[in-house]
């Protein structure tokens, strides 16, 4: 029992379903406290959104100049573009049918953004971010790249320290205030009378990137299968204690174990194993790229906002790169991906709050994705290192 009120998805379940009753049965003076809480949470969230960024960006950029040579160089490239095809699959798939899909609610959410009786905080701090998102984003990039050539640098460890304040700040301020913020989104929602016009398509928006994380991994064991002439299915099918195990442990960090032996089994060298397994396990990120790029289109969608690809292309580089030391915080693609969701596609409080929610709904199958796929761009490598040693 204590495991499962630990778990996060469930808190955020609790916190939806709470938002919904307080919206709607508590008076318009208690309500109000949540939209204060979240007045101040979302400046803090601004404050801390660069920070984060830096934290998470500067160290892991710099962790990938350790000596690998040009195995790290062709894992890392590999692991990018899988990462980058994923997003980009999901952006056709999902603006070609998430217009047709969503179209009959677009006019019962659009009142959210402004009509409709609203609750408002009964104060509210101004925290300034020390620095913008694209400026601490470039900055990071730059110091990262710039450590990633020393060997011994003082400010790689001031870094690496800065990382872990950065972390102690996600897990024990954000992540346990979370739930409570996404009451909040959901009690102000609720109060205005639209929730449940937003909950009746959630369940579309999962199902779809459901499926869409499905056909990625086909797609990925049929080329893994096409370069080492072995069966797709068998290679994904002993994969799948690595696929079940993320699932329940929703970290791609915990897997390990289980992915590097199940990858083994699939003939992959234990030495290309145990490179590349550890190290996409922190760089490979289709499946969540595929879930925020998913939720980004449907949110945007939902609320009229206009979209074209050379907008999402823009966006799918930079959260491609930026998500890098996700999987080593609990939640960090999402808190990564905020800044950018508000910098790049223009989004507001209330729609990074949904984000939250849709994204922790589907947090296990995005991680088994991404873990899963690390079999398959293991298995590419083993071939192609084989291939070059004996040339």
């Amino acid at each position: 029992m204590k495991r499962i009120f630990s778990n996060l998805l469930f808190k955020v379940f609790l916190a939806i379903v709470l938002g919904l009753i307080f919206g709607q049965y508590l008076p318009e003076s208690i309500n109000r406290i949540f939209t204060t809480f979240n007045a101040f949470f979302g400046q803090f969230l601004n404050f801390a959104i660069p920070l984060i960024i830096m934290g998470l960006i500067m160290p892991a950029i710099a962790d990938l100049g350790k000596g690998a040579g040009k195995l790290l160089l062709l894992t890392a490239a590999v692991a990018y573009g899988s990462t980058l095809f994923s997003g980009f699959m999901t952006y056709f798939t999902t603006s070609n049918l998430f217009p047709m899909l969503l179209a009959s609610h677009v006019n019962d959410v659009a009142p959210i953004a402004g009509e409709g009786p609203q609750l408002t905080p009964y104060f509210s701090i101004t925290i300034p971010p020390l620095l913008d998102v694209m400026s601490s984003l470039v900055l990071a990039f730059v110091i990262g790249i710039g450590l990633s050539y020393q060997e011994n640098s003082s400010l790689k460890s001031v870094v690496k320290d800065f990382q872990k304040i950065i972390m102690q700040v996600i897990e024990n301020v954000i992540i346990p205030l979370l739930p409570l913020f996404i009451l909040g989104i959901f009690a102000s929602m609720s109060f205005s009378g639209q929730v449940f016009s937003i909950l009746s398509v959630f369940i579309s928006i999962i199902g779809v990137i459901f499926a869409l994380h499905i056909l990625l991994l086909l797609l990925q064991y049929t080329i893994a299968g096409l370069v080492t002439k072995k069966n797709p299915f068998k290679l994904l099918v002993t994969m799948m204690p690595a696929y079940f195990t993320a699932l329940g442990t929703q970290s791609s960090a915990a897997t390990i174990p289980v992915t590097l032996e199940q990858t083994i089994k699939n003939g992959v060298s234990e030495k290309i194993a145990g490179f590349v397994i550890p190290l996409c396990a922190t760089i490979h990120l289709s499946g969540s790229i595929m879930k925020i790029t998913a939720c980004a289109m449907a949110l945007m969608i939902l609320f009229g906002m206009p979209f074209t690809f050379a907008l999402f292309s823009g966006f799918i580089f930079v959260l491609g790169i930026a998500m890098i030391a996700a999987p080593g915080v609990p939640g960090g693609a999402i808190m990564a991906a905020v800044g950018i969701l508000q910098s790049m596609l223009g989004f507001n409080e209330e729609m990074i709050g949904l984000m939250i929610a849709l994204y922790i709904a589907m947090d296990s199958f995005g991680t088994a994705c991404n873990v899963t796929g690390d079999g398959a761009i293991a298995i590419v490598l083993d071939k192609v290192t084989k291939e070059k040693l004996a040339a």
